[in-house]
């Protein structure tokens, strides 16, 4: 059997919803802000 063709990378998964990638715009500091509030156990990929 041949793979699925949608895989992804983990590069690219940390580059554009990792925690530093967040931090770096406003609207990203507000994601963690509203996940923190929300209690996340996980803020970031």
């Amino acid at each position: 059997m041949t793979k699925r063709t949608l895989g992804g990378t983990n590069r690219k998964q940390k580059r554009t919803s990792g925690f530093r990638a967040r931090m770096r715009t406003r609207t990203g500091r507000n994601v963690i802000k509203a996940r923190r509030k929300k209690g996340r156990a996980r803020l970031a990929v």
